[in-house]
């Protein structure tokens, strides 16, 4: 019997690519990892500093620089390629479609002849509407074509809740939903600490959990990866660990429940459009999407995010 060797093409050796790949490697989730950018000498440099640290990390991988020419036999590509929003003009993520598509029309044509057949996971942003126009592009089935969108959006929500209620993170179940921007929107009707309901908490506990301000901690998660670039001029840690726990849930097979942007075929009352919702992820991609039951409100704030994305993508279209 052969064994199979995991193997990872990513498109972009930026901040967020290179931050990907060493959490990948970090937790031994790809025997190889390839590195593409338009900048080959940096895609070189960055591969040999990742290489270097498998050195000290508890599973070997081979990491280098390529060409689309090692995506024909890869089993996931990851699509990291396009520009930051610049904050000093006020950008949002959406702001920055018409770069990002011009760059990711060369990148669909790349992928295209080298005839890869896997896994593709974009992070490039506006990520719902880059991910929607390369399945498009590509003519790809959509099950094997999803964005990370609010998996990180979440992990930033969960910590801004766990904040404001004392309460460790990971007791909490909670998603945003839609858009990996500004028209994204938190179920709160949905959320559980340690099981129980949220709002079953703050009835019950008026003089703790009751005084949660919901609207300002979803504006907190929202606002997460902001505060991060205005800081330090990049994300970096949060969407690497984000990427590679989707690939764990893809590479294991798991049936695992991640808040994923895949494309919505009637699910939540939506069709056409590529949303953030739970999704079930295994070794064939999107297997199923969760529907959460949403109040009236809620599923207008679903509405309005979705609404956005179709605009945007059909814009896309017209680039």
């Amino acid at each position: 019997m052969e064994l199979q060797r995991r193997k990872i093409v990513i498109i972009g050796a930026g901040h967020v690519g290179s931050h990907a790949g060493y959490a990948l490697i970090s937790q031994g989730l790809a025997e190889e990892i390839v590195y593409i950018d338009t900048d080959g000498k940096k895609a070189a440099a960055q591969a040999m500093d990742l290489f270097d640290a498998t050195v000290y990390l508890p599973k070997r991988s081979i990491v280098r620089a390529g060409s689309y020419d090692d995506a024909g036999d890869a089993d996931l590509l990851i699509v990291a390629a396009g520009p930051l929003p610049d904050m000093s003009k006020g950008q949002t993520r959406m702001d920055t479609l018409r770069q990002t598509i011009e760059i990711i029309k060369e990148v669909a044509e790349h992928i295209r002849a080298s005839g890869f057949g896997g896994i593709i996971l974009n992070i490039s942003n506006p990520a719902d509407v880059v991910t929607h126009y390369i399945q498009y592009a590509l003519e790809y089935p959509p099950e094997k074509i999803f964005s990370t969108s609010t998996t990180l959006d979440s992990a930033r929500l969960k910590r801004a809740l766990s904040e404001a209620a004392g309460i460790d993170q990971k007791s909490i179940q909670a998603y945003a939903l839609g858009e990996h921007g500004e028209s994204q929107m938190v179920p709160w009707s949905a959320v559980t600490i340690g099981g129980k309901p949220l709002n079953q908490l703050m009835a019950e506990q008026p003089d703790t959990y009751g005084k949660l301000d919901l609207e300002a901690i979803a504006a907190e998660g929202r606002a997460g990866g902001w505060h991060i670039l205005a800081g330090k001029g990049s994300t970096e840690f949060g969407i690497g660990a984000a990427i590679a726990e989707v690939v764990r849930a893809v590479f294991g097979d798991e049936n695992r429940i991640l808040p994923v942007s895949t494309l919505l075929t009637g699910q939540y009352g939506q069709t056409g459009v590529y949303a953030s919702v739970p999704a079930i992820l295994n070794r064939h991609g999107v297997a199923g999407v969760i529907e959460l039951s949403l109040t009236e409100a809620e599923q207008e704030q679903f509405y309005e995010s979705c609404r956005t994305m179709k605009e945007n993508y059909q814009l896309a279209l017209t680039l």
